[in-house]
């Protein structure tokens, strides 16, 4: 008999299995996978640095045989088109002979999309789709961003006073936020495929952008300027626009850290999809705002734009996440 609640317990495990991949499977999507016999996880799998081999493959190499007969969950329909650098998950699947296969959300790729799970279903394989779909969406946005879009889904983030300031008036600024909060930051950029500052940014402070967190020192991000700078390592990418993101065809998850024109050129062109501001219990008065004038004429044009969607203290500090209002 088929349980509701079960299935989205086990589709839970696979949307954490989900977030290891994030950040790291460059055009392709972070997807997770659980196979179930028996009340028992025999198999699960995460998709890889650089997009191979995909969930659905590695959680079937870990269950083997014992996959004929079990339920089979993954966040993003198996796919079905041709590839030099794998085998087809749909096809995979099907040969392995599970009892069902639950997947929380269609593709958005428009070579797979539903063809997948009609293929399940023509090999007499009993498919569910929609099981935890928001939540599925909102784990993999930035493929689904680039997909529907046409650019990778894009966070701002802020290190701001009380009074929304993001420095003191001569530019200094370490730090305002405390070790909780930055190591929080190191997090984020650790998944993502990129991180954007402005061109100002980039010479005043010479940053890094990379992760400096024991262990995840290897997941640092592409980092990418805003403007043009001459001076920077070759490694770096420079585009002139907050359009231009839309060539970043291989990076999913962007992460745009400022500086204050930087982050209003985003917001103005209508390209931020999250926000994540960290707020610190201190209150400089003059100091610089954390956003420049992104052009708005009417107060009630600011209203009914954001949502929040968690909060957290994080030592003194206030983290605030907010996503786009549909």
């Amino acid at each position: 008999m088929l349980n509701p609640a079960v299935d989205a317990q086990y589709m839970a495990a696979a949307l954490a299995l989900s977030e290891r991949g994030r950040g790291r499977t460059g055009a392709n999507p972070n997807v997770g996978c659980v196979i179930v016999k028996k009340d028992i996880i025999i198999g699960r799998g995460w998709t890889q640095p650089g997009g191979r081999p995909h969930a659905e493959e590695m959680a079937l190499a870990q269950a083997g045989a014992s996959a004929r007969g079990a339920d089979i969950y993954v966040t993003m329909e198996p796919c079905a088109h041709d590839s030099t650098r794998g085998p087809t998950c749909s096809i995979a699947i099907i040969d392995a002979k599970p009892k069902r296969v639950i997947v929380a959300t269609l593709d958005a790729d428009e070579r797979t999309r539903r063809r997948g799970i009609d293929g399940l279903g023509d090999a007499g394989i009993p498919v569910s789709v929609g099981i935890r779909e928001p939540e599925a969406r909102r784990a993999m946005a930035g493929f689904l961003c680039r997909l529907e879009n046409g650019r990778p889904f894009v966070t701002l983030k802020l290190a701001l006073s009380l009074d929304g300031c993001i420095a003191m008036a001569d530019g200094s600024s370490q730090w305002i936020t405390g070790d909780q909060a930055r190591a929080h930051v190191h997090l984020e950029r650790a998944r993502s495929d990129a991180i954007l500052v402005g061109a100002g940014t980039a010479r005043a402070d010479r940053p890094g952008l990379d992760v400096r967190l024991e262990g995840l020192s290897d997941r640092s991000p592409q980092p990418v300027v805003l403007g043009n700078d001459k001076d920077l390592p070759d490694h770096w990418l420079q585009m002139d626009e907050p359009e231009a993101i839309a060539g970043l065809t291989d990076i999913n998850w962007l992460l745009v850290e400022g500086g204050a024109k930087t982050a209003a050129s985003f917001l103005q062109a209508g390209l931020v999809d999250r926000l994540l501001l960290y707020r610190a219990p201190i209150i400089i008065g003059g100091g610089l705002p954390g956003i420049a004038d992104i052009g708005l004429e009417k107060l009630s044009e600011a209203h009914g734009q954001w949502r929040r969607i968690d909060q957290r203290a994080l030592g003194q500090d206030m983290l605030e996440i907010y996503d786009r209002a549909a």
